[in-house]
């Protein structure tokens, strides 16, 4: 380790710092620069979440690397524009900073927006914008990790960082998932993944299949009837449906409570019920429910259950048509695996997202190389070898993210400490 501490020429942590606080891009640097603390990739809500720890614990030089130019791309470029957070603020927060009391129990894309910038702001928290991590690979010879990155605007503009710990902040939706399906280069209307779907308003008076029943399909349908548009939705699999709310309190809230005084399934069976007085059979529209209950399910699987937000009535009314399996497009139609043929104007593929870190991410079984989340479950996949960990993979959305962060800096908390006390004790002496 002491072999790139001790690098010659310009200053590492002076040009660390300056490459920090100034927000200068390097540029075919010589040497590699040493990060004192952790290097964090990605400055979505679970980067944040894991500075925001580190400094609480005392362990302030800690770099955040981010491919687009701004906090949580994700959330600002690729969200549609009447997302609300689908659980209750409370948990969805970050660790430290509360939300304002004055928003509302499901705060609206923006406001979440707002609270994580007054959350950089409040921990004085500054990635290095428009670098993109192209390897991190771990050093055997010198016990450190070596990031590399290259500018996303200048390309000739890459970097070196070596540092003790890496924190892989890249998250569960890192990169669009688009299906192959047979004919889509046949079909002449309009193909968007949600992505990049904003409103249904440029679909107004146009049939639109929405392809995914997740809560974002759910939740598109919903916004395309609102437009005046006529959507279908595409439902292959089982899906749970549960209300957003019962008894007056949030689904999930409610589960979490009696999850502490009962077993899963007992919850599960209660849930079921609720949502069969409060929704009806949802069967009968075309929603058949999975074997295993909703908590169960997802505790197993990571499969997450809708929260209806009023695209069930909208399903119930005719306004939304469920549809089967799709088999082929054609030029301006899509048979289904059922048989039946119907026009579209317009496609919606509210087909999920995916983790990108097994693309470079080198040299670690931490990941697996089939969909890029820690092989070990919850909650045991926050930490890897060699001061390698993961903050925002447990499928438990943000609430799973601040567990992590917490868990990850009281971690690097003791190493962190460890090493200080083994300066003071055997200080090295000056050149």
């Amino acid at each position: 380790m002491d072999y790139l501490k001790e690098l010659e020429g310009k200053s590492v942590h002076d040009c660390y710092h300056h490459h920090q606080q100034q927000q200068i891009k390097m540029s075919k640097m010589a040497s590699p620069i040493f990060v004192p603390g952790p290097v964090i990739v990605g400055a979505g809500p679970s980067g944040l979440a894991a500075a925001a720890c580190l400094k609480q614990k005392g362990i302030i030089p800690s770099l955040i690397l981010e491919r687009a130019q701004c906090l949580a791309s994700m959330w600002q470029f690729k969200t549609y524009d009447r997302l609300r957070l689908h659980l209750p603020k409370q948990f969805c927060q970050l660790p430290l900073m509360p939300f304002p009391k004055n928003l509302p129990s499901y705060p609206t894309k923006q406001q979440f927006l707002a609270y994580l910038k007054a959350y950089a702001d409040h921990f004085d928290i500054k990635p290095v914008f428009s670098q993109t991590v192209v390897s991190a690979e771990f050093d055997h010879v010198c016990q450190l990790w070596r990031v590399k990155t290259r500018g996303v605007i200048k390309k000739e503009d890459t970097a070196e960082y070596v540092c003790q710990w890496l924190i892989v902040a890249t998250g569960e939706c890192a990169e669009e998932v688009v299906p192959q399906i047979e004919g889509m280069g046949e079909f002449e209307g309009q193909i968007v993944h949600t992505s990049k779907y904003k409103s249904g308003s440029m679909f107004c008076g146009k049939n639109v299949l929405v392809v995914g029943c997740g809560n974002s399909g759910m939740e598109v349908c919903l916004d395309l009837c609102n437009h005046n548009a006529r959507p279908s939705l595409v439902v292959r699999d089982t899906v749970h449906i549960l209300p957003q709310q019962m008894l007056g309190k949030s689904t999930f809230g409610l589960s979490m409570f009696l999850l502490k005084w009962f077993p899963i399934r007992f919850v599960d069976q209660f849930l079921l019920l609720m949502s069969h007085l409060m929704l009806g059979d949802t069967a009968q529209f075309g929603l058949r429910r999975p074997k295993l209950g909703p908590l169960e399910l997802k505790n197993l699987y990571g499969k997450t259950p809708v929260l209806d937000v009023g695209t069930l009535t909208q399903i119930k009314n005719g306004k939304i048509k469920v549809c089967r399996g799709i088999k082929r497009l054609a030029r301006n139609a899509v048979e289904f695996v059922d048989g039946k043929v119907e026009n579209f104007d317009a496609m919606v593929l509210a087909t999920g997202y995916k983790s990108n870190v097994p693309s470079w991410l080198k040299g670690s079984d931490m990941f697996s190389e089939k969909d890029g989340f820690p092989r070990k479950p919850f909650p045991n996949g926050w930490k890897g070898e060699n001061g390698l960990y993961a903050v925002g993979f447990t499928k438990r959305g943000l609430l799973g993210a601040s567990i992590d962060a917490k868990r990850i800096a009281e971690d690097i908390e003791h190493s962190w400490k460890a090493e200080a006390k083994h300066v003071l004790e055997f200080p090295r002496p000056l050149a």
